[in-house]
């Protein structure tokens, strides 16, 4: 009999249950919400693209009354564009210690862990993966990212990933 992949094992160990007790998806944004490249031009600007599959995602998450959170290490001006044409709540940027800024954020909302989804890809975000009630690493996530992962989604980061993540919120909620 052929092994399980990880991915698969993962993916089937968060229930229905725990999706449904999602209050807030956070995220970081390169490598996630993005394909984790940065375009840098002559002048010193910034671009980033970002998916309009996971924007969606986002909307919807709003309309049900779920909170998204954006926390970045690195400050951008692209991210910060992004996150105000969302309607992003709590957009954190310049925080490289993402679980110190999760559970402070956690605590302001008044949520506890298993209410949480966080999805990062870095080495940096391996400790709020390990401690959200689900955590999420995109497939090409460094390996201390996705050892620490709950789920991860079929698709690619910056294609459809953090939509995938939604759809499961969503799906587990009734909606």
């Amino acid at each position: 009999m052929a092994k399980k992949s990880p991915a698969k094992r993962r993916t089937k160990t968060v229930s229905k249950a725990q999706w449904a007790a999602i209050k807030l998806f956070a995220m970081d944004v390169d490598g996630v919400l993005t394909d984790g490249t940065v375009a840098i031009s002559s002048a010193g600007t910034e671009s980033k693209n970002f998916s309009i599959l996971d924007g969606m995602g986002i909307v919807q998450l709003h309309k049900a009354g779920v909170a998204v959170a954006w926390i970045s290490g690195r400050p951008s001006g692209a991210t910060t564009a992004r996150a105000t044409e969302l309607r992003v709540p709590h957009l954190v940027q310049g925080r490289v210690d993402k679980i110190t800024a999760l559970q402070e954020l956690a605590i302001e909302l008044g949520l506890m862990a298993k209410q949480i989804c966080y999805m990062g890809d870095d080495t940096i975000d391996a400790p709020a993966i390990a401690w959200a009630g689900i955590g999420v690493a995109p497939s090409a996530s460094m390996p201390s990212a996705l050892k620490v992962a709950n789920y991860v989604p079929t698709r690619a980061a910056g294609l459809g990933a953090v939509r995938e993540v939604c759809e499961h919120i969503l799906a587990n909620r009734g909606q």
